[in-house]
C-alpha cells in the first residue's frame, strides 16, 4: 500500500468516525528541516563554534593547508 492510499484511507476512517483528517503526507517535512537547522546552530553557539561557514573553513583548511 502506498503513502497516498494509506492517507486515503486514514481520512476515509476519520471521517465515517467524526475525527479530524491526518495531515497530508509530506506536509512538514520542510518545516522539520528548518527545525533541524536551527538546533543544529543554536548547539553550535552554545557549544562556542561558529554557527555557519563551518563546512566551508573546514574544506578550506584541507584543500589548502598553510605553507610552512
Amino acid at each position: 500500500m502506498s503513502i497516498t492510499q494509506q492517507y486515503l484511507l486514514d481520512s476515509y476512517r476519520a471521517r465515517l468516525h467524526g475525527e479530524p483528517e491526518p495531515p497530508a503526507p509530506g506536509r512538514g517535512e520542510l518545516g522539520l528541516i528548518r527545525e533541524l537547522s536551527d538546533h543544529r546552530r543554536f548547539s553550535a553557539v552554545v557549544d562556542g563554534r561558529p554557527a555557519h561557514g563551518r563546512l566551508r573553513s573546514a574544506l578550506d583548511r584541507w584543500l589548502r593547508p598553510r605553507a610552512l
